[in-house]
């Protein structure tokens, strides 16, 4: 069983992740598919993640879950639109 403390540190650590993809998605949702740019919106907030992840102390067992937030966050953040 989980601990509920365990529990709220994955669910902080996936909603971390879900945010901070949101921005990266609608950059990358404003350029050139397959671009250099696109690329990088892509792999950005990786390293932050990871030392999210490494600095909790979380096992690699979570992995999936948190990858399962940044495309979430991507796919978001790639649907916003801003009206001026």
């Amino acid at each position: 069983m989980y601990s509920g403390t365990r529990l709220l540190l994955i669910t902080v650590i996936f909603l971390f992740t879900l945010l901070l993809n949101i921005p990266f998605g609608y950059l990358r949702g404003k350029t050139k598919k397959f671009s250099f740019k696109w690329f990088l919106y892509i792999h950005l907030p990786i390293p932050f993640v990871l030392l999210a992840r490494i600095l909790s102390n979380t096992d690699m067992t979570y992995i999936p879950l948190l990858v399962l937030a940044a495309v979430i966050g991507q796919v978001w953040g790639g649907k916003l639109e801003f009206k001026s």
